[in-house]
């Protein structure tokens, strides 16, 4: 009978520390104070696919908030029309960007898979620049001169389908809608920068405290 009683409570137990790991794909985790996220973001602006980098990250507090900064910025040729052009002498490009608070609110952390809901609230900017080709980076000057610059609100909530691949590295691929008020730009109003957008998200830190459980050798008898 005592036999018994300590079998169950050392499984009783080890069940419950096992319900404190982190589930991972690859490994389990381990406990530090935040995290850091590289994203990239494939929406549209003024009708015209634009592509997104973005990095943020901050503290992790009691494994289901995130709360720190965020930058994102265009990368790619967004062409202005001809009618809205600065300069309808020479292509000029839209350049997008935004900075501000990320709030991430992580449900569930420690399983495998789960789900994140996060939301940027900063300011948003736009501007004119006309943008080089490849071979003509040594007049850098004269390309990177902006016209038309534009400041405004952004509020875009999202959510993300989290995987834990190690107790290190996260994958989360998701989605956000961007609300931009006060926009004010040639041909980029309010509706022409609030769209959907689409993003796959890389996150390098620690999630949260692995709980060990020692093995003993010992064998317990009457």
């Amino acid at each position: 009978m005592k036999i018994r009683l300590i079998v169950v409570i050392l499984i009783f137990t080890a069940s419950l520390a096992n319900a404190q790991e982190i589930q991972t794909l690859f490994g389990k985790g381990n406990s530090t104070s935040g995290y850091g996220a590289l994203s990239n973001k494939f929406t549209t602006i003024n009708g015209t696919y634009a592509n997104l980098s973005e990095v943020y990250g901050g503290v992790f507090i009691n494994r289901r908030w995130m709360v720190g900064m965020g930058f994102a910025a265009s990368t790619n040729d967004i062409r202005v029309p001809q009618q809205h052009s600065v300069n309808p002498l020479i292509p000029m490009t839209y350049q997008y960007g935004q900075g501000g608070l990320m709030l991430e609110r992580v449900i569930k952390s420690n399983r495998s898979i789960h789900l994140v809901v996060n939301l940027f609230s900063g300011v948003g900017f736009t501007a004119q620049y006309n943008r080089p080709e490849w071979g003509d980076w040594d007049d850098f000057d004269t390309y990177t001169t902006t016209h038309d610059e534009n400041w405004f609100y952004v509020l875009e909530p999202g959510a993300q389908l989290e995987m834990n691949l190690f107790r290190w590295l996260r994958l989360s691929p998701g989605i956000s809608y961007r609300n931009t008020y006060g926009s004010e730009g040639r041909g980029l109003s309010d509706n022409d920068l609030s769209n959907w957008s689409y993003n796959i998200t890389l996150k390098f830190g620690g999630f949260g405290k692995r709980n060990r459980i020692k093995h003993s050798t010992e064998v317990i008898s009457n």
